[in-house]
């Protein structure tokens, strides 16, 4: 009994690390959040580069403004989603913290959640202001929370491939 309590408490030893990863990419993304509120105006552009603006856009939906026009139950509907995966995420890293690869990819996904619940418990809406454009077709609009759950999904991917071709 004592080797399983080792085995099951070995990620744990390692999940004030994850859950620092995940606070770290909720302050990022709040404090940038908080800058562009304070600086731009809703429906504000800014130059950067020929590829990149930065903005001030309210997205009442999910990724890609999915059911932003529902209606305002959607606010709390992804504020319980969220609430759901921040548990699901923190008992996967308490299982397995010891899978490096794996436990990046779950504290990036957690801290882009947790970031984006913040603004729709405070706003009602997640603040975007990162947009990237190429010869007249632009990329929705997206903040630092969007940026850490995407890099996160990718490294999640990237850890299955390697799993399956490892053999196990």
């Amino acid at each position: 009994m004592a080797s399983n309590y080792k085995k099951s408490s070995s990620g744990g030893n390692k999940l004030g690390l994850w859950l620092g990863i995940a606070l770290l990419i909720i302050l990022l993304d709040q404090f940038t959040k908080v800058l562009i509120l304070g600086n731009f105006q809703l429906g504000d552009s800014r130059f950067v580069t020929s590829f990149f603006n930065v903005v001030r856009v309210h997205n009442t939906g999910a990724a890609f403004s999915f059911l932003a026009g529902a209606g305002g139950w959607q606010r709390w509907f992804f504020v319980g989603i969220g609430a759901v995966a921040t548990v699901f995420i923190v008992v996967m890293l308490r299982r397995h913290g010891q899978q490096t690869l794996f436990a990046t990819a779950l504290s990036l996904i957690l801290g882009g959640a947790i970031g984006n619940v913040v603004d729709r418990l405070l706003h009602g809406y997640v603040v975007d202001f990162i947009q990237v454009h190429w010869s007249g077709w632009y990329f929705p609009s997206f903040n630092i929370a969007d940026s850490a759950i995407s890099v996160g999904a990718v490294l999640l991917i990237w850890d299955e491939i390697r799993r399956v071709r490892r053999g196990g």
